[in-house]
């Protein structure tokens, strides 16, 4: 570890347990680019944007680890000059986007339900918790993680938890041929053909349904995929490449809109529920989105009834963003904030409201 390392890791290690003194809120900051997700951020900066850098990176044994601050367009760089890749394609939503925010956001892209989410690839991290303790959990081969998978737990955190300053993660080689297809359908036809298509061995690795095109990506060996192409037709999408960038990093025009943006989570057989808006469907049918100024209480209820859930992902009021958890979920919830930041100084109700 370099000095300039050593002196970023002390700075972040300082700040935390001045903070724990006199009982100082923190808001954890890497590059900015999430800020708009989960409730209003508060409490004083505590900026991992300069803890950066690959610690280790073994293309041979397909896995890298980085600490939080790094850029991810960086790791993008270093995989993509070995022919690798992060699968479950992480959205960027900015040039700023760094690991520690993809991990403690645990967003993923187009590819998540055919290759896996985000924490389904870390291995293993360092934490800075709130008793301004450094813990290790995981390490960089499989075999390594057992017990508790703390690593894991922290996807999806928001920081609640701690703040991340090393996480490793296993990558995979790129596809050898990528294919990707459109059709002229209507939406009960495009669900029901993403869904027969789903129980079958096709090589597929990201589907769009806009109301408009179904748009499919196939990728593989690609004796697989030209088979594949064959047995479910379609157009070969021009600049495909494109499309899935645009898509991930929500710059398809569907998410131009003003009004609030709903991400919804059903089984992806689910029928189309009756809502007012405006729907864009990803992941098989599982990933709903919903432009709509229904209100959010409407919303909920009927994510209920249908066995799912909503995020308020963007716009709109963020007293709320998160479904309301059931009191026995809370009450975990509870005990791991109390085991992890007793003080309640990292990120304060950024998910939920006490928390």
């Amino acid at each position: 570890m370099s000095e300039q390392d050593q002196d970023n890791r002390a700075a972040l290690l300082g700040q935390v347990e001045r903070a724990k003194a006199t009982g100082t809120p923190l808001c954890i900051r890497g590059g900015g680019s999430k800020d708009f997700y989960g409730r209003q951020p508060v409490g004083e900066l505590l900026d991992v944007s300069q803890h950066q850098g690959i610690v280790n990176y073994e293309p041979t044994e397909l896995v890298i680890t980085a600490r939080a601050g790094t850029p991810l367009r960086v790791i993008d760089q270093a995989l993509t000059a070995e022919n690798q890749m992060l699968p479950f394609e992480p959205p960027h939503f900015g040039e700023t986007a760094t690991l520690g925010g993809t991990i403690a956001c645990n967003l993923s892209g187009p590819r998540r339900p055919y290759a896996g989410a985000a924490r389904d690839f870390v291995l293993g991290s360092q934490v800075l918790n709130g008793k301004a303790e450094i813990l290790h959990f995981g390490g960089e081969v499989m075999k390594n993680v057992a017990g508790y998978d703390v690593s894991r737990l922290m996807c999806g955190a928001l920081g609640t938890l701690g703040v991340l300053l090393e996480v490793s993660l296993k990558v995979l080689p790129r596809l050898e041929h990528e294919v990707s297809l459109t059709f002229e359908l209507g939406l009960e036809e495009a669900l029901e053909n993403l869904h027969t298509w789903g129980q079958r061995p096709y090589p597929i690795t990201a589907t769009c349904y806009d109301g408009d095109q179904l748009r499919v990506r196939l990728g593989g060996e690609e004796q697989a995929v030209r088979a594949a192409h064959k047995r479910i037709g379609g157009d070969a999408l021009a600049e495909g490449a494109v499309f899935w960038g645009k898509l991930r990093e929500q710059q398809h025009g569907f998410f131009g809109s003003s009004k609030p943006l709903w991400r919804i989570s059903l089984a992806s057989d689910a029928a189309p529920l009756d809502l007012e808006g405006k729907w864009l469907y990803e992941w098989g049918g599982a990933q709903r989105w919903l432009a709509s100024e229904s209100e959010p209480t409407i919303i909920r209820e009927a994510m209920a009834k249908a066995g799912g859930h909503a995020t308020l992902f963007r716009n709109g009021d963020r007293t709320q963003v998160f479904q309301p958890l059931p009191e026995g979920l809370l009450a975990i919830h509870r005990r791991l904030k109390t085991a992890f930041d007793p003080q309640g100084l990292f990120n304060p109700g950024r998910m939920y409201e006490g928390l």
